[in-house]
């Protein structure tokens, strides 16, 4: 079977907007209108396909949630959240925009397994990998994640992993399934080695699991005493960074369905994140576990400025 990316016939990517026409209004849109939803509010040129070095993946998935449930409405929000950012990054003095970002349409779930949604964003990922993009999966839950490891690690050898997650992730099944939310980092683990930042809560398996493969987990405190050079340090040249929203403190995050008290707080996660793309090559990252229903809105607009940030810190200056 082709590759759904081919140009050959009809494809997920016309169906996805970057060929088709991107408005239904009868007449053409102009001024009076506001623009197109995607990530950044950018114009036709900026956000189109063929121009764009970066890709957003929206994946309103959250099949597995174990809590309070809600992530399905995270990527929607971190969009929608995204059109109020002045596209200046103050912190890092640069306009990530400038790379032109491309917003998917949202991937549907499929029903038949958890299991087979990761296949399904395993490949769609692949494939726009595959022509040259760089990759912003938006969840949805931590499971999303799954997907996108395995992408990246298949397409760059020795690939390592930096999680932000406030649980440990490292069950081998929960719930009668390998592909439950709370075996995000195991599954990772199995393509990938694995870093871990904001850890504050895990089962005895997972603290075994982690302990007999010698795995690099950091609470809040152990990072703080460590330093990002440190962690920077358990990392291959190449990393995919998978981020957790409830690594963050619920005073700054609320809007998550398993919050934990003494997590991350945005400076330390920003000053981390400089110090990797200092050091290494960022491959491609997610954000997932938003639940906008349940905090304030700033909890989407503090995903949707990482989201921008890390593009602009995995980048750089555009040319």
């Amino acid at each position: 079977m082709p590759s759904v990316l081919l140009p050959a016939s009809r494809s997920w990517i016309d169906r996805a907007g970057a060929t088709a026409p991107r408005s239904r209004y009868p007449v053409p849109v102009d001024d009076r209108f506001y623009p197109q939803v995607n990530f950044a509010s950018l114009d036709d040129d900026a956000a189109a396909f063929e121009r764009a070095r970066v890709v957003v993946l929206p994946v309103p998935y959250d099949s597995t949630v174990t809590a309070r449930a809600g992530t399905r409405d995270g990527p929607r929000a971190i969009i929608e959240a995204s059109a109020d950012m002045e596209l200046y990054d103050v912190g890092l003095g640069i306009e990530p925009w400038r790379h032109g970002i491309h917003t998917l349409a949202e991937l549907a779930p499929h029903t038949g397994s958890p299991e087979a949604m990761a296949q399904r964003i395993e490949d769609v990922v692949g494939e726009l990998l595959d022509q040259g993009k760089f990759v912003v999966t938006l969840g949805g839950e931590h499971t999303v994640a799954v997907g996108a490891v395995r992408a990246h690690a298949r397409r760059t050898p020795g690939l390592s992993v930096l999680a932000f997650d406030a649980h440990s992730d490292m069950r081998d099944d929960y719930l009668d399934s390998k592909y439950n939310h709370a075996c995000t980092l195991r599954r990772a683990s199995e393509v990938a080695r694995v870093t871990q930042v904001g850890l504050r809560s895990a089962s005895l398996e997972d603290h075994h699991a982690i302990s007999d493969r010698g795995l690099a987990f950091y609470s809040p405190g152990a990072f703080r005493a460590a330093g990002a050079q440190q962690v920077v340090a358990n990392l291959s040249d190449d990393v995919y960074i998978t981020i957790d929203l409830d690594s963050f403190d619920p005073a700054e995050m609320s809007a998550v369905g398993t919050p934990e008290p003494g997590g991350l707080h945005w400076d330390e996660v920003t000053e981390l994140l400089v110090a990797l793309a200092k050091a290494r090559r960022i491959a491609g990252f997610d954000v997932t576990e938003l639940s906008p229903s349940l905090g304030p809105r700033a909890c989407a607009q503090l995903a949707a400025k990482l989201t921008y940030r890390l593009i602009g810190l995995a980048l750089g200056p555009a040319e």
